[in-house]
């Protein structure tokens, strides 16, 4: 900078005063020689420099600033029918917890819909919308996590951290057989009662999409983990990473069917109970559809309503055409024989279809036992309900 220009700033910029040019601020300083007393400009010094965003995360705020307002009043929303629901159960909304607004749309809303995703449902927005990913780089474009150029960061972060588990796990190991001392076989982990995660629950934890053989070596890992002698020590670890499986409780309970002396698989369902009636049935599988009740055939019922109640569970399996039904039923009516047959060979089919097919039938309630009974008379009445007409005059 030019003497003249200096001095010129100094006639209308006093020392100490601030000049903002552009993106960059300056001071302007003056200093004192000792050996007159005239005042000497100094080079200007840049104070601060705006730092420029990268348009990468100025485009991950935008999405970010967009999603979190949609999930704002998504939320709003939620608890608003939520209060809504309570009302309508007449309970205090305050307390009215998640399992309390499933018992209530079961209530309200019944469906008769077989596939769960078409039935009416009510959950917080966090399970129903997928999360997204934090912001992986600063505004200067720098990756914040050290495996951000494996593409898929999450998922090798558990895989380094279940590695770290397993070492932990085998320093341990080590200082303990040092002592002379064994596990403890008490605190052995059961993992019976549960498995790991799917495919598209570990990617829906991980916010990522993950391959076959990436599954593959994620289980490998964690059943490594699990199979040593001290692993109860990560039991809060691997448990994050394992589901229960209640949920299949019908898959456990299921028979394995036995054969005749033609090869044929057989499984026979006893105590087939609805209302007075009672009878046992027999699946053969395979067949070719023949029903055989009492020693008739589907003529054995009169009316159509109990002859469609006896082939629902074979028509909603696509089974009618590849086992053959065997089946004695005594007292009751028309009614309740069809109902324990149809319960009896739902519950005997479980044995020839998948898993898939299972739940559909658990859903559609051909699993359930139907114990509704007639309603007793009541005195003074003419019926279990009706009551004299009453007239005022």
């Amino acid at each position: 900078m030019s003497s003249f220009i200096r001095l010129a700033l100094r006639k209308v910029l006093p020392s100490g005063n601030n000049l903002k040019i552009g993106n960059a601020t300056y001071r302007f300083t003056a200093t004192t020689p000792s050996s007159n007393d005239s005042l000497q400009l100094t080079d200007w010094e840049t104070l601060n420099k705006k730092k420029k965003t990268s348009k990468a995360m100025k485009a991950y705020l935008e999405r970010a600033k967009e999603h979190d307002e949609f999930m704002t009043r998504q939320r709003f929303e939620y608890d608003i029918g939520k209060r809504h629901l309570a009302n309508m159960m007449g309970e205090d909304p305050e307390t009215f917890t998640q399992k309390d607004v499933d018992r209530a749309i079961e209530y309200l809303f019944p469906s008769g819909i077989y596939d769960p995703a078409a039935r009416p449902l009510m959950k917080p927005p966090e399970e129903i919308f997928p999360a997204r990913k934090a912001a992986e780089f600063d505004e200067a474009g720098r990756p914040h996590h050290f495996l951000f150029y494996t593409s898929k960061p999450n998922f090798f972060k558990l895989l380094y951290d279940t590695v770290e588990e397993i070492q932990e796990a085998y320093r341990f190991e080590d200082n303990v057989l040092r002592k002379k001392a064994t596990p403890d076989p008490n605190q052995k982990l059961d993992f019976n009662s549960s498995t790991w995660l799917t495919k598209d629950q570990l990617e829906r934890l991980l916010v990522e999409p993950l391959t076959d053989v990436e599954y593959d070596n994620f289980k490998l890992a964690m059943e490594r983990l699990a199979s040593l002698p001290y692993a109860y020590r990560h039991k809060e670890f691997i448990e994050k990473y394992r589901k229960s499986l209640a949920s299949q409780k019908f898959a456990l309970e299921i028979p394995k069917p036995s054969y005749d002396d033609e090869g044929r698989a057989y499984v026979t369902t006893y105590e087939c109970l609805r209302k007075k009636a009672r009878g046992d049935v027999t699946i053969r599988s395979p067949g070719t559809g023949k029903i055989t009740i009492n020693g008739k055939d589907l003529t054995y019922f009169k009316d159509t309503q109990p002859r469609e109640q006896v082939l629902f569970p074979l028509l909603f399996t696509d089974m009618h055409e590849r086992v053959d039904i065997e089946c004695n039923v005594e007292g009751g009516g028309p009614s309740g024989q069809s109902g324990a047959i149809r319960w009896g060979i739902a519950w005997g089919l479980r044995s020839f279809v998948d898993a898939e097919m299972l739940q559909k039938m658990q859903v559609a309630g051909l699993l359930t036992r139907d114990h509704r009974r007639r309603e007793r008379k009541k005195p003074g009445q003419p019926g279990a309900r009706k009551k004299p007409t009453w007239k005022k005059r």
